[in-house]
């Protein structure tokens, strides 16, 4: 198993040597190039992704713009969770902005481990705890927030690999600002 993967994983719960190869054994390790997608608008999301190495978004469509919603890099998970806990329509899309490394678990195999290692739950419910926690978070600092300040937040905040190799125009948009608005941002603060 990835080591950083098990290490998450038994930083949420404790797992025996049996268990801990059960739950490797359900995940699969798929490669993908810089804007290919990991799962599309329209489609059911079927897998959550741990990203080895890589960097990718999640993105919807309004009025025709690109409104990116989440970044994630190495050693972190990223889904359309909705779509997943749902086994519904997803309304948005993961795309690599790098090339990508992952390893995934699809919704059945989540299922069976739920079924099999009582302590896979915790994991599942951290998982989404975390996602919601994420998600409100986001929501409050797009209403409340000052752009300056959005910025500055997610400076302190965000993987220093995210910070240096997204593009300006996908941090714009994940901030709720115009990619002009980060650039005067940018001027101030250097």
């Amino acid at each position: 198993m990835n080591a950083e993967l098990q290490k998450q994983i038994q930083s949420i719960a404790s797992f025996s040597e049996n268990e801990i190869e059960m739950i490797d054994s359900c995940f699969e390790y798929e490669s993908f190039k810089a804007k290919e997608f990991l799962s599309e608008m329209g489609k059911t999301s079927n897998k959550i992704f741990f990203i080895v190495e890589g960097l990718a978004r999640i993105y919807y469509l309004k009025d025709g713009k690109e409104i990116t919603t989440y970044l994630s890099c190495d050693d972190g998970f990223i889904a359309s969770y909705s779509s997943f806990i749902n086994q519904s329509v997803s309304f948005e899309n993961i795309q690599c902005i790098e090339d990508c490394e992952v390893l995934s678990i699809t919704f059945e195999k989540m299922q069976y481990l739920y079924s099999g290692i009582p302590n896979w739950e915790r994991v599942g419910r951290i998982l989404a705890e975390q996602n919601y926690l994420c998600m409100a978070d986001r929501v409050l600092k797009l209403q409340m927030i000052p752009a300056k300040e959005k910025y500055l937040t997610f400076l302190a905040s965000a993987p220093a690999k995210i910070i240096q190799r997204t593009p300006l125009i996908y941090i714009a948009s994940f901030l709720g600002i115009t990619p002009e608005s980060l650039s005067r941002i940018r001027q101030d603060i250097s």
